[in-house]
C-alpha cells in the first residue's frame, strides 16, 4: 500500500481517535487535531507513543477560517501534504427548539457544518493537481431520521452530506473521493455523556442489533473509504447505525 499523509478532525478522542489508529495500522502518516486552548494533547500524545501509535497535533478551531488556514500554513511548514481527510470533529449543545439560543444554534453550525468548509477548502487544490485524494466527512444517523432536542445537531449532519455529494460531483475526475459516514449511537465519551436510563430506554432499545456500536467499527468503515480499493466509491453516504434507521 502506497503510504499517504491523513489529517483528522478531532482526532484526539472518540470516533476521531479511533479512526486515527485505524489509518496508523494501515500505514499512513497520521495528523490529528486538537481543540484550541483546551489542553490534554501532549498527555494524549505521549500515551498513544506508549502503545506504539505516532501523531503530529495540531490545536486548532475549526470553526474559525483563520484558525483552519494558520494550521494548513503550519502542516505545510512541516513537511507534509494532506492526501487523506477525515472532517470528524463535531459538538452537541441539545435543546429543544423552544428553548434553544442562538449562541447553541451558533456554536453546533459553526463547529459542525462550517468546519467542512474551513478545514476542506486549504487540501482539496492540492488533492486535485496529485490527482488523488479522499475525503470523508462524519455526518450521522440523526441527520438523516432527525432527533428530538437536536434541530441544530441534525441540521448541521444533514448538510453535511449535501456538501459531501455536491464536492464529490466536482473532484470526481480528479481521483478525489468525497464520502460520508453516518454513525449511530457510539460508545463514545459524547454518548456517555447522556443521562444512563435515557441511553437504555430511549436509545440502546431502538437499536435493533441490541447495543451501542464501536468506534472501531465505524473506524473500519472510514478506512476503507480512504483506501485504494474504494476508489469507484464517491458522493456516497454509507450508514452505520446497527440497524437504528434504514434508508
Amino acid at each position: 500500500m502506497t503510504q499517504r499523509c491523513a489529517l483528522i478532525t478531532g482526532g484526539t478522542t472518540g470516533l476521531g481517535e479511533a479512526t486515527a489508529r485505524r489509518l496508523h495500522d494501515a500505514g499512513h502518516t497520521v495528523l490529528v487535531t486538537h481543540m484550541v486552548g483546551t489542553g490534554g494533547a501532549s498527555e494524549w500524545q505521549q500515551a498513544q507513543a506508549a502503545q506504539g501509535y505516532t501523531f503530529k497535533v495540531y490545536e486548532v478551531d475549526v470553526s474559525d477560517y483563520d484558525s483552519c488556514q494558520e494550521m494548513a500554513r503550519q502542516i505545510e511548514a512541516d513537511g507534509h501534504q494532506v492526501d487523506i481527510l477525515v472532517n470528524n470533529a463535531g459538538i452537541t449543545r441539545d435543546g429543544t427548539f423552544r428553548k434553544m439560543g442562538k449562541d447553541k444554534w451558533d456554536a453546533v453550525l459553526r463547529t459542525n457544518l462550517d468546519s467542512m468548509y474551513n478545514v476542506s477548502k486549504p487540501f482539496v487544490d492540492g488533492m486535485t493537481t496529485r490527482n488523488w485524494g479522499r475525503v470523508v466527512n462524519i455526518s450521522s444517523v440523526n441527520g438523516t431520521k432527525g432527533q428530538f432536542g437536536q434541530t441544530n445537531y441534525s441540521a448541521a449532519k444533514a448538510g453535511i452530506q449535501g456538501f459531501t455529494k455536491a464536492l464529490a460531483l466536482e473532484v470526481a475526475r480528479k481521483g478525489v473521493t468525497v464520502n460520508s459516514v453516518s454513525p449511530g449511537y457510539a460508545a463514545t465519551s459524547m454518548v456517555a455523556a447522556v443521562d444512563a436510563e435515557i441511553l437504555e430506554k430511549q436509545i440502546v432499545s431502538q437499536i435493533p442489533i441490541g447495543r451501542l456500536g464501536k468506534p472501531e467499527e465505524i473506524a473500519a468503515t472510514i478506512g476503507f473509504l480512504c483506501s485504494e480499493d474504494a476508489g469507484y466509491i464517491t458522493g456516497a453516504n454509507i450508514a452505520v447505525n446497527g440497524g437504528m434507521h434504514m434508508c
